[in-house]
């Protein structure tokens, strides 16, 4: 399997000759989501689910299909009948070749004040890749590779370092990175890559390795 690493949360997986594409929001690059057979997206914020670049690979690949929860399938569906499909917690699928299952149900609280939308994460061929959306989830499954909000609103370094130590991946991989600058890079590096108890890697936007 080929992944790469596109802006912020998005990545893409590559298996078989064919591609798998989780997230392209609107943090990440306008064609982010061509070429893709399969689309999977966690939530409805705008950095993980941008509707025009979702129509625009539908509309480049008639085959091409999307899975995701119900507020996002609500907004995409009527404009590709047939090609979008819901899907929540304890779901499983195959899309693209990959095989999927859903977990989790809530988006991190962001401030209590806020009221929590839905937010799922996709667990990719039997824990070799988790993605977990906006959300420190930990499946019910051995993980691999866990695909790792390192920086948001949401969240500190703290959690970030005991959600690795939970979730007890081989290697994290950085997601969710956007708004983390190259000052704090180091410190975030130094201590998940210290602290996490497992192989703390980041790959740079279009950068990629084989799993």
């Amino acid at each position: 399997m080929k992944l790469t690493k596109m802006s912020h949360s998005c990545v893409r997986l590559e298996k078989d000759g064919q591609t798998l594409v989780l997230d392209p929001g609107a943090f990440s690059e306008e064609d982010a989501a061509l070429g893709a057979d399969a689309i999977l997206v966690t939530h409805e914020h705008p950095d993980h689910f941008n509707e025009e670049r979702l129509r625009t690979a539908l509309d480049a690949n008639p085959a091409a299909e999307i899975w995701t929860l119900k507020s996002v399938a609500e907004k995409i569906s009527t404009a590709f009948p047939g090609r979008v499909h819901t899907v929540g917690h304890g779901d499983t699928f195959t899309a693209a070749g990959f095989d999927v299952q859903v977990h989790g149900e809530l988006h991190a609280v962001i401030h209590p004040d806020i009221p929590r939308i839905t937010n799922v994460g996709y667990l990719v061929d039997g824990g070799q890749i988790f993605h977990p959306g906006d959300a420190l989830t930990v499946p019910d499954h051995a993980v691999e590779t866990l695909m790792l909000p390192v920086m948001a609103p949401w969240s500190k370094i703290s959690e970030v370092i005991d959600y690795v130590r939970e979730v007890k991946p081989q290697r994290a991989y950085d997601i969710h990175d956007a708004l983390l600058t190259d000052l704090a890079r180091p410190v975030y590096d130094n201590q998940i890559g210290a602290l996490g108890g497992a192989e703390h890697l980041r790959l740079q936007p279009r950068e990629s390795t084989a799993l």
